[in-house]
Order: structure tokens, then C-alpha cells, then sequence
């Protein structure tokens, strides 16, 4: 993505500069000029780094889950793109990461529920890294307060209304909580 904005300036500069009375060249492809830059796509930089990082050090445990992520992020925006959508962004990477958690904690538990504590750990050690890319997780206390607040927020009432209240934790705590334990503090607080 940067490659396309750093190709489209070059080639402004050097149509620029056969013709300088032109400020922008009329055939540039728009493609060119609005593809992100670094700062709109910070989780994708960060764990881009973190598996260069990971496959310069041959770590063996870091490594697999590193491109399991990517894959994920590549399947995404692949299906953003089928859609006519524009390639992930980090709100969507943040949702991506946390159902690998989820993911990841049911095979764990599965595991240890067939005998498989290795696998089991395997998993674990898949959720810790994972985890590495996540924003904090909020504890109990904290997702009650944030539910009360939301709650008081959109002036819910009843049950009828939880969806207006969920919809508002997901807009301000993305990817730090489960709105699944969310969903029944919500439902516990509007009976």
C-alpha cells in the first residue's frame, strides 16, 4: 500500500517536471492517491513487524500464529474487496483477533475436556500471543461500570433495549471485552 502512494508521487514529480505548469497529472489513477498510509493502518505495521521480527529470530512459537493472523487479515480484505469494501481496517483487525481468542480458549478447553493437555497448552500459548496485540481487557467491575454508563447513556429502560446499549459498548470498547459477558451484565442490570 505505501509502494502505491510513494509510486504515484514519483510519478507526479516526474510529470511535474517535463511540465511544470501541471500540478497533478490528469491520467493518475485514483487508486494511487487514496491508498492508506502508515498511521491508518497501525495494527497491520505492528504485526507485519512483529512476524519479520519472529521469522528473523526462527521462533518457532511465535512464527505459525504470527501468519495464522495474517491469513485471517489477508481473508478479510479479501472479502472486503468481493464486496466492494475497502481492505480491513483496525477495527476489523481488532474484531478479527478477538474471535481467534474465542477461538482459541473453546479448542483449549476442548482439549482438556478429551485428555489433550499438550494441545490444550498449545492453544493457551496461540491465546497469549494473540492476546499481545489486543488493548487491555476490561475486568468484571469495570464492564459493569461501562454497561451502567451506556445504559444511562441511551436511556434504556428494559430489555427491549439492549441492543442499543450493546451497540454503544462495542462502539467505545472494541476489542476490550466480551460482549458476551457483556450481554448478560446488560441483561442483568435492565431487569
Amino acid at each position: 500500500m505505501i509502494m502505491r502512494n510513494a509510486a504515484a508521487i514519483y510519478f507526479i514529480k516526474q510529470y511535474q517536471r517535463l511540465d511544470p505548469q501541471y500540478l497533478v497529472c490528469v491520467g493518475l489513477s485514483p487508486a494511487l492517491l487514496s491508498a492508506p498510509t502508515e498511521g491508518e493502518r497501525a495494527m497491520r505495521v505492528k504485526i507485519a513487524e512483529s512476524l519479520k521480527t519472529a521469522m528473523k529470530a526462527q521462533d518457532k512459537h511465535r512464527l505459525p500464529t504470527l501468519r495464522l493472523i495474517q491469513a485471517a487479515i489477508h481473508d478479510r480484505d479479501i472479502a472486503n474487496r468481493g464486496a466492494g469494501k475497502e481492505p480491513a481496517s483496525d477495527e476489523e483487525i481488532l474484531q478479527i483477533l478477538a474471535k481467534m481468542v474465542k477461538q482459541r480458549e473453546e479448542s483449549a478447553k476442548a482439549f482438556e475436556d478429551g485428555k489433550r493437555p499438550e494441545l490444550a497448552a498449545q492453544e493457551r500459548g496461540e491465546m497469549e500471543i494473540i492476546r499481545g496485540f489486543l488493548p487491555t481487557q476490561l475486568d468484571d467491575a469495570a464492564v459493569t461500570a461501562a454497561a451502567r454508563e451506556a445504559i444511562a447513556a441511551t436511556g434504556a429502560a428494559s430489555q427491549k433495549d439492549m441492543g442499543k446499549v450493546i451497540a454503544a459498548l462495542k462502539q467505545k470498547y472494541a476489542g476490550q471485552m466480551d460482549f458476551g459477558k457483556a450481554s448478560g451484565i446488560v441483561k442483568g442490570l435492565l431487569q
